[in-house]
């Protein structure tokens, strides 16, 4: 098993019902360190940028708009197969079709707001990390 790195939104959904440490309290209960952590707000042309490969998609006004609602807690997770890990405590993305126990079946309200986002590949993983953080801020 390999340890590796993820990163993980918590969503404005989730912040606005003072969920983060719920959400926290799971990933560190599976094994996944929070090296990195950062609570911001986004402002459109950022979650643009950072979802550009769904620009084409008919969703992508809806979830630049969603991202952009409250604030946001953006962290970097460490951990023996943390992509895969952290997206088996997501479930699915829409949070009727998740899990029993997953966060986005126990906390998410639509499938816009599903209250977490994770990277789905470990070159996504690198690229999303690098968006919201230098190597420094990262202490593991």
């Amino acid at each position: 098993m390999a340890v590796e790195r993820t990163l993980s939104i918590i969503k404005p959904d989730a912040t606005r019902r003072s969920l983060t440490g719920q959400i926290n309290a799971r990933f560190e209960a599976a094994g996944l360190r929070i090296v990195a952590q950062r609570r911001l707000r986004l402002m459109r042309p950022q979650a643009e940028r950072f979802y550009r490969v769904h620009a084409e998609r008919s969703f992508f006004g809806e979830l630049c708009e969603s991202m952009c609602a409250g604030p946001v807690v953006v962290q970097v997770l460490e951990g023996e197969n943390a992509i895969k890990r952290n997206r088996e405590l997501m479930g699915a993305t829409n949070p009727a079709n998740a899990a029993p126990g997953t966060i986005r079946k126990d906390f998410g309200e639509s499938i816009e707001a599903n209250s977490v986002h994770g990277s789905d590949s470990s070159e996504n993983a690198r690229e999303e990390i690098g968006y919201f953080f230098a190597e420094i801020d990262i202490v593991g």
